[in-house]
């Protein structure tokens, strides 16, 4: 039978600092779950291009964000706007950057993979 779970970001378990932004990551439920905190100023392409080595962010991400506002642009020039309640997937293979002067706190279910990289 299965027992009910929670986690905390603020006991994450582990923490992943970049320029201009950080991402917590819990497990619950077999599974990780990540608090992305992006500040104001930051942006994919010149923040974690480096640390990762691709062109374009290649994590999907299915996301909620609390705070903030970011813009997204995909491969193809197609771009997005997400700001507070917005609930957002995000396919391989895109930029994105904190629109405002605001912190952007986000809840990210997937492309956890894509984060990993900068904890090395």
């Amino acid at each position: 039978m299965a027992v009910p779970e929670k986690a905390n970001f603020d006991e994450a378990t582990d923490v992943r600092e970049f320029p201009h932004g950080r991402v917590e990551v819990v497990e619950v439920a077999g599974g990780e779950v990540a608090r992305l905190t992006l500040m104001p100023g930051w942006k994919w392409s010149e923040h974690v291009k480096p640390k990762v080595g691709t062109d374009l962010c290649q994590g999907a991400h299915f996301q909620y964000v609390i705070s903030g506002r970011v813009m997204v642009e995909m491969a193809d020039g197609t771009q997005i706007e997400i700001g507070p309640g917005d609930v957002n997937m995000l396919p391989a293979g895109h930029d994105a950057w904190v629109l405002g002067d605001e912190d952007c706190v986000v809840v990210d279910w997937g492309g956890l993979d894509a984060w990993s990289k900068l904890a090395a």
